[in-house]
């Protein structure tokens, strides 16, 4: 597998600190290093501060190739993890001054997870867009208000800045810098290597519908979300919903952005967002029929829907996310139907897709 590298080194800086996410550091490291293997010029380089090895979330401790006075004049990329009390990350003015310093000379910076916080402390981020987990948005508006977050994302990029959301999100970032740097044919081969999708948009949602809105406090409210939730294809109107409720269709409209942030009619274009993407992901149903199941009347309703929040069309959304269980249950019904051997039941993780599902997804 591997392949000889040419030109200069392209030297990734991940920076390592006490209580740092473990998999913030290890999977976008491992996406640089495996696409060296096919050819790119990655050298990866991790380094603390001090020097010092870095203990980190996990209890794993992780050797670091040296002080951030080490690495060369220039890196092509910085990459800063976070950790889940980013409080203490920022408070430790030293780590903060050597991420400022480093991202000044740098060809590009890239976070992952609280990562964020910390460009955010170093001043990295003033005036930019900027991604962070989904639980930490708020936090991250709240106490950097010069940073404009944006809660959905994957990732987001301005300008030469690139934040990502929380762990995972960090080997999708990686993924499509590599792809930035040597083009999607050597992406896919590592996202092959990894047996990871190729690859998630930046734009992807980052998780489920339901969980955007405010916790409702009002009854009235509860009852409407509950009933939107427990059938997404019915009616829900805003005369319907108000007429069932027993108030005012104006008085539920208020009570719903006071409770929630959303109208009713957000709230349930989100949740028949979510139904159909479970549809598309755990069956084999047509997209019309999707369509139908979730409340969205007509595909063409759904496409727009899912193109405006996610950046990906109902189509390419099931080549990428469809799980396991549905692409094994098709493979052994075309074996059973052929009478030849039936294929082996994969593990029940969306990562462990078939190869044929794979190829679809890439």
């Amino acid at each position: 597998m591997t392949a000889a590298v040419t030109g200069p080194a392209h030297v990734v800086a991940v920076v390592a600190f006490d209580g740092v996410q473990l998999l913030d550091v290890t999977g976008p490291a491992e996406v640089f290093t495996t696409a060296r293997a096919f050819g790119a010029g990655y050298e990866v380089r991790i380094v603390s501060a001090t020097g010092a090895d870095a203990v980190t979330s996990a209890g794993v401790r992780i050797g670091v190739d040296g002080t951030v006075d080490e690495l060369p004049g220039r890196p092509g990329t910085l990459l800063v993890p976070g950790r889940r009390e980013w409080r203490r990350a920022v408070a430790d003015r030293e780590l903060v001054g050597r991420v400022r310093e480093l991202a000044g000379r740098s060809g590009r910076v890239a976070s992952v997870c609280a990562g964020a916080f910390l460009l955010a402390e170093a001043g990295v981020l003033d005036g930019r867009r900027a991604a962070t987990h989904w639980r930490l948005a708020g936090e991250l508006a709240g106490a950097y208000p010069g940073v404009t977050v944006e809660t959905d994302p994957l990732f987001v990029r301005d300008g030469n800045v690139i934040t990502s959301a929380g762990v995972t999100a960090g080997m999708d970032l990686a993924l499509a810098l590599v792809e930035e740097d040597h083009g999607a044919a050597l992406a896919r081969e590592v996202a092959r290597e990894l047996v990871v999708f190729m690859a998630r948009p930046g734009g992807q949602s980052q998780f489920s519908a339901r969980l955007r809105p405010r916790e409702a406090r009002h009854p009235v409210v509860r009852w409407a979300m509950d009933a939107i939730g427990a059938d997404p294809g019915a009616p829900h109107g805003m005369s319907v919903l108000a007429r069932r409720a027993g108030v005012s269709a104006r008085h539920l409209s208020r009570l719903f952005r006071t409770d929630t942030g959303m109208t009713p009619g957000q709230y349930v274009e989100s949740v028949r967002l979510e139904a159909a993407r479970n549809l598309l992901a755990a069956g084999t149903d047509p997209v019309e029929a999707v369509a139908e199941q979730a409340g969205f009347g007509s595909a063409e309703t759904m496409r727009r829907t899912f193109q405006h929040t996610l950046g990906v069309s109902p189509t390419a959304y099931r080549a990428r996310f469809r799980t396991t269980t549905t692409a094994t249950a098709t493979a052994t019904a075309t074996a059973t139907a052929t009478r030849t051997v039936p294929t082996t039941v994969a593990q029940p993780a969306t990562a462990t897709a078939t190869a044929t599902e794979k190829a679809a997804a890439m």
